[in-house]
């Protein structure tokens, strides 16, 4: 019996010292960033985004353009009884053309307008572009957590098995209750239950990042043995916000889309012209040349222009209230992102260098008495709940910290892998 315990001793203690290392899998997660390249490359959203960027760009150019010529034909005949061309001056056929002629400054105003808009569009995609990337990293991490926690319960399972044989045969020795039998069969089930809704919970974050990497839900995704090293900028994070947040880069170019529009508005006070030019055939009368120049009375400025220059006003007061509100907002995820980060940070190293440190040293002291017949099992038992959620903890805690780092990176980063259509 003291062989069996011995050996049973042995192998429990290298289940605890070997826990935290990764088991060798035959397939492994490629890198993160290569995966948000290709949900960066592959993504229907940002295809959307960017075609409606392409439309906007292209439609600078037009609203600038003067309106199409008109060309018209006149017959003008002297009576309604005869024919009078060729024999009354005033009677001819003419051909005319007429142009009509913005106000300047119009359309530079409209073509400025509408570059504007195309500048709210490519804002509005490299927020899509950011966002997305953070999807894709929180989600790795997620994965590489369940990884890492499956890692901890298929040690836990080693390690029960051992604890069930040592039980299992110190009870047929008479040396123990059959209470601790049923124990050690019952933390094996809870186990196993676990491990089946860490399936699930993972199968969960594979599907998202097969949804974000348009590919089936299905695709497998290998182990995620570890996370990047993260590099966090310095200075105050709360003003690299302010004046990189991509949703406040948006807020600022409809602001400046807002003024834009305003003075569009505001020019549409000033009267169009209009000018044009004509032939008429007189028959055998020499023929008449026309030359006109129209200049348009708005009338109706109180009833048309007035209320739209009002209206125009309200948007660009909005558009800055909103602007105002995205800095805000900015600022207060930064403060957030910075307390999460230093939190995960100070938890890491105290489950690196304490806690998980701590439970090993726990559980096997438990499990030394148990096995030389002085310990109580549900002692072990405890002591092994303990050492299981230490493991389990510094992975949630490993992913906190880089989830924490996706969101700050969308916010103050570089533009993942280029700015793509927002050129």
């Amino acid at each position: 019996m003291n062989a069996h315990y011995h050996a049973t001793s042995l192998a429990l203690a290298a289940v605890i010292a070997f826990a935290g290392i990764p088991a060798a899998m035959a397939e492994i997660a490629p890198p993160i960033e290569e995966l948000v390249a290709l949900a960066l490359e592959r993504s229907p959203s940002l295809d959307a985004l960017e075609a409606r960027l392409a439309a906007a760009r292209e439609m600078v150019a037009p609203a600038g353009a003067l309106p199409n010529p008109m060309a018209e034909t006149v017959l003008q005949n002297i009576g309604v009884d005869d024919f009078t061309l060729g024999d009354e001056d005033m009677s001819m056929l003419s051909v005319e053309v007429r142009q009509d002629l913005l106000w300047p400054g119009k359309r530079a105003a409209a073509r400025d307008s509408a570059a504007a808009q195309s500048e709210v569009e490519a804002a509005r995609l490299e927020l899509a572009r950011r966002t997305l990337a953070t999807e894709v990293r929180v989600l790795y991490a997620g994965v590489y957590s369940a990884d890492r926690e499956r890692q901890a319960l298929d040690a836990a399972s080693e390690l029960l098995d051992l604890l069930a044989e040592t039980v299992a045969a110190r009870y047929a020795a008479g040396g123990a209750e059959q209470e601790a039998v049923v124990k050690a069969q019952l933390q094996g089930s809870r186990v196993a239950e676990r491990l089946d809704d860490l399936h699930a919970e993972r199968s969960r974050f594979v599907a998202g990042l097969n949804r974000l990497l348009d590919q089936p839900g299905g695709t497998a995704l290998g182990e995620v043995v570890d996370l990047p090293p993260l590099t966090f900028p310095d200075g105050s994070w709360e003003e690299l916000v302010a004046a990189n947040s991509p949703a406040v880069a948006v807020a600022a170019r409809a602001v400046d889309e807002a003024a834009r529009r305003l003075e569009v508005a505001r020019l549409d006070l000033k009267p169009n012209l209009s000018a044009g030019a004509g032939l008429g055939y007189r028959g055998g009368l020499d023929p008449a040349v026309m030359l006109r120049f129209g200049v348009e009375i708005p009338f109706a400025r109180n009833e048309k222009q007035k209320p739209a220059i009002r209206a125009a006003e309200q948007e660009l007061a909005m558009a800055e209230a909103e602007l105002r509100d995205a800095v805000a907002t900015a600022r207060a995820e930064a403060a957030r992102l910075a307390s999460e980060r230093e939190r995960a940070d100070r938890q890491v190293l105290r489950y690196r260098e304490a806690i998980v440190p701590q439970t090993s040293a726990a559980v096997d002291a438990a499990r030394a008495s148990y096995l030389a017949g002085r310990g109580d099992f549900s002692t072990v038992i405890e002591d092994f709940e303990l050492w299981l959620e230490a493991r389990v903890e510094l992975a949630r805690r490993e992913s906190d910290r880089f989830a924490a780092w996706a969101q700050l990176e969308a916010l103050v980063g570089p533009a993942p892998l280029g700015e793509g259509g927002a050129e």
